[in-house]
């Protein structure tokens, strides 16, 4: 799972580091808390522009949806079941990296999870990474207004997420650097379900 994650670096480190330019970067506000129910804004690269950062909303939004209120069930979108779910099938097939530097989960101390433990995770040099994401596109009906949306991809959890979300044993995809463009360029998921890059934990 991931609901809340961490982006605190500047619009240029994440230009530098994608080797894109920040669209809107005047919109662009870092924040060491990013909460996903309050559907906001942040960074993505996208399959179709490559060289451009844009800035999307976290909650994916089915072209086909009604309204809006579906996107509180799609911030996060399984990797096993990507292409079979209604709300994700399509989307799918678009594919975009969600730029971070941690995200937060929380450790289950009793059976019943009255007591938690909250971890911020990161790599070990703090720095920029990409979530594996699938967005879509969605008009209002009712103002005309066009919104571009994402899901962020999950995985069974291993190793330390394993050890830190013991409830339900997911985690986020968090992408190797050299497999952004594979993501992107649609490399089968399976390359995808088994996390490689290193990760740190502290207490907070």
């Amino acid at each position: 799972m991931c609901f809340y994650s961490k982006l605190s670096k500047k619009a240029v480190e994440l230009e530098n580091r994608f080797k894109a330019k920040m669209d809107q970067a005047n919109l662009f506000v870092p924040s060491d808390v990013i909460n996903a129910f309050s559907f906001p804004a942040t960074p993505v690269i996208t399959d179709e522009d490559p060289l451009k950062i844009q800035l999307y909303h976290w909650g994916l939004i089915p072209h086909w949806a009604k309204d809006s209120s579906i996107r509180k069930h799609t911030l996060n979108a399984r990797i096993e079941t990507l292409n079979e779910k209604p709300a994700f099938k399509a989307a799918s097939q678009h594919r975009c990296l969600v730029i971070a530097d941690g995200f937060y989960e929380w450790q289950w101390l009793d059976a019943a999870g009255n007591k938690k433990q909250k971890f911020l995770l990161g790599i070990p040099d703090g720095g920029l990474f990409a979530f594996a994401g699938i967005y879509s596109q969605w008009t209002d009906t009712d103002s005309g207004e066009l919104l571009s949306t994402y899901s962020i991809v999950t995985t069974e959890a291993h190793g330390l997420m394993a050890e830190i979300h013991n409830s339900k044993k997911r985690m986020p995809v968090i992408l190797d650097p050299a497999l952004e463009n594979d993501w992107l360029q649609g490399a089968p998921l399976a390359l995808f379900e088994q996390p490689s890059l290193q990760l740190k934990a502290e207490q907070v």
